[in-house]
């Protein structure tokens, strides 16, 4: 996945763990760097999979091109999504001083289930802003309910990112072994209907000895759908396949 430590915001950084790399350069979404909303993304995999571990990946790497990152739970405790970014930055080495600068571009909102809508959402990163306390450049939205959830409440969450400037959104989506819809582009159920919504689709695919994730779809990207790039099983981190 990512990075060195002791850098000014915005250049390269890498751990010592092996091949670790930037994920948004390697896919070709750290050049997005300019203001106003740009793409909307998706991470699906079974449950259990590391989904959550993908998308802090993604929004460290976020933040360490000086963007502010809200990171939404959707019935995940606060505690529990903070440990997800403690034991990432700490499997890459970062000195405590990064950790902080880091830690201070990001902000953790947690909903119960079923609680989550654009309105609330949105009036909350609104107090936010009004406060002075957080203005967000990427928001990551992690446990979303895309069986319960209709196409309207994606469209207004889309709506509210391009109306508000946040640059990048992402989604994690839970798939289903047993479920073998897929869209025309390949994208499996339940995210099949509201794939043209998306211009980044990600699947984390469990193989025998390794984890994959591949690229089923990358408008925006540098790479082309069918990429792959590899997930650690014993670290969670990213590395180049």
């Amino acid at each position: 996945m990512l990075l060195k430590t002791n850098r000014k915001e915005g250049a390269a950084m890498e751990s010592s763990e092996e091949n670790v790399i930037n994920p948004l350069r390697v896919i070709g979404l750290d050049s997005k760097k300019g203001d106003g909303f740009q793409s909307m993304g998706l991470v699906m995999s079974r449950a259990g999979i590391g989904k959550t571990a993908v998308l802090v990946q993604f929004a460290l790497d976020f933040m360490m091109n000086g963007n502010n990152v809200l990171h939404v739970s959707i019935g995940t405790g606060l505690e529990k999504t903070r440990a997800w970014y403690n034991d990432i930055v700490t499997l890459l080495k970062l000195d405590a001083q990064n950790v902080r600068n880091l830690m201070a571009r990001r902000m953790i909102m947690t909903f119960q289930e079923g609680e989550f809508s654009q309105a609330v959402l949105a009036k909350r990163i609104d107090d936010l802003r009004q406060q002075g306390k957080f203005q967000a450049d990427c928001l990551v939205i992690d446990g979303f309910d895309f069986i319960e959830s209709d196409r309207a409440l994606l469209e207004s969450l889309r709506a509210f990112a391009e109306e508000t400037g946040i640059k990048m959104m992402w989604f994690s989506a839970l798939c289903h072994r047993d479920d073998e819809r897929l869209s025309a582009q390949g994208i499996p159920a339940p995210c099949h209907e509201v794939e043209d919504l998306f211009e980044t689709v990600f699947l984390i695919d469990p193989e025998e000895k390794e984890i994959k994730l591949k690229v089923l779809k990358c408008g925006p990207c540098a790479v082309q759908p069918g990429a792959v790039l590899t997930v650690n099983p014993a670290t969670m981190l990213l590395q180049q396949g």
